[in-house]
């Protein structure tokens, strides 16, 4: 699937074109592949185990902060849909299930599973770790000196402070 963003004459539309158009990307190269390695004992309906965890990623990443909160965000939201090669997105209640479903064993393939989705875009495990790792925790919100080093603008407590000579 070729990724185009431009006007179209079409009625449908999205408020979610970056996440679409980031889920598009995710299909193409296949990114959630491994939740096909999560063997839940469910029968499949409308989607498979796999769609419907990748449905509750695709929430989380729509900025639901629970299940009760795909339905009015996501529910008319058919282009996303079709980004995902689905007719529709499954209902809270269902997602809900799928969850529930899950056991001990199926938790340690979801574990697994996550791990190899996110392990290719962290920075943690491509950083040499034999050198020191600096923390600044100055929580005091005062400038800091054209000296510092590294230092930057910056923003505290709602109110700009700036790096002397900056």
């Amino acid at each position: 699937m070729d990724i185009q963003i431009g006007l179209t004459d079409n009625l449908s539309n999205t408020c979610y074109a970056p996440l679409a158009a980031l889920m598009a990307h995710y299909q193409r190269k296949e990114v959630f592949a491994p939740l096909h390695q999560v063997q839940m004992p469910m029968r499949q309906r409308d989607f498979s185990p796999a769609s419907k965890l990748t449905q509750i990623l695709l929430s989380m990443l729509a900025g639901c902060d629970t299940l009760a909160e795909v339905n009015p965000r996501l529910r008319q939201e058919h282009v996303l849909a079709a980004v995902l090669g689905l007719p529709r997105l499954a209902d809270p209640s269902s997602l809900s299930r799928t969850l529930d479903a899950l056991t001990l064993k199926n938790l340690d393939e979801l574990r697994r599973s996550l791990e190899c989705i996110w392990r290719p875009f962290s920075r943690v495990h491509g950083r040499d770790w034999r050198r020191y790792l600096w923390l600044d925790f100055d929580l005091s919100g005062l400038p800091c000196g054209p000296r510092a080093e590294a230092s930057q603008k910056g923003y505290f407590a709602g109110k700009k402070t700036f790096a002397e000579g900056s």
